[in-house]
């Protein structure tokens, strides 16, 4: 069944009240609306629990889409109670794991920003991140973490867009992943905006961030890794470049 994602609409929305409509032979629970990520374009899906009506909880170890994007399935842990089709819960999403993952997936573009290359990877995590860039270039870690930090501390506001599919067809360079593409057939595409009037970037992104960029905090290149000939991958995470040592 369809369901209504509301993370597409608010990032910071923690807990929400829905409906369960499936649930699946492995013990996996669909249902009418969820603010729970669903692992995706690289960022892990969020965990966290569904309280039943008697206060009692079903903890969830992951979230995840079904055969098509407009499915949503919520994973328990092995051993967990199984709800019923019907059953009304209150889904509360493990906040500080989510947000961390969202000021890392912020800071992911503001790498993206200061190496404006094809991206041919990417992951997001709780404490370290990595892209991938086409570019045969030799970059100093330092130099790039001093611009993302800039970026940081100018505290641009990070925003959604919605254009259609056929706008993201007319405009192809818009997209800097160069594997990937961003999923289509829901009739529309979030765009994750930086700056005033999207001054500092504009790329499409199902994933969720955070609203200014002062939020990421301190970060700072750990490392970069030739990965072929034409393939740098950069290793993203919290803390100052002292934090290493």
């Amino acid at each position: 069944m369809t369901v209504n994602a509301l993370y597409r609409d608010d990032f910071y929305l923690s807990t929400a009240e829905a409906v369960v409509t499936a649930i699946h032979e492995d013990g996996g629970i669909e249902l009418d609306q969820t603010c729970f990520y669903a692992t995706s374009g690289g960022q892990p899906g969020d965990t966290g629990f569904l309280e039943r009506g008697d206060g009692s909880r079903i903890t969830l170890g992951q979230t995840k889409h079904g055969p098509i994007k407009d499915i949503i399935i919520h994973v328990p842990l092995d051993g967990e109670p199984r709800p019923i089709v019907g059953e009304k819960l209150v889904l509360h999403i493990d906040w500080a794991r989510r947000y961390k993952l969202m000021r890392m997936h912020t800071a992911c573009h503001l790498l993206s920003v200061v190496c404006p290359y094809p991206i041919t990877g990417a992951a997001v995590g709780e404490e370290e991140s990595r892209v991938d860039f086409d570019m045969s270039e030799t970059i100093d870690k330092d130099e790039v973490t001093t611009r993302m930090m800039a970026l940081v501390n100018e505290n641009h506001p990070v925003f959604l867009r919605w254009i259609t599919d056929e706008e993201l067809v007319a405009n192809p360079d818009i997209v800097k992943s160069k594997n990937v593409r961003p999923p289509m057939g829901l009739g529309r595409v979030s765009l994750v905006c930086i700056g005033e009037d999207s001054a500092v970037d504009s790329q499409p992104c199902g994933g969720t961030h955070v609203s200014e960029t002062q939020e990421v905090g301190a970060i700072h290149i750990a490392k970069i890794e030739k990965k072929g000939k034409e393939n740098r991958r950069f290793r993203i995470r919290f803390g100052t470049p002292t934090d290493e040592n």
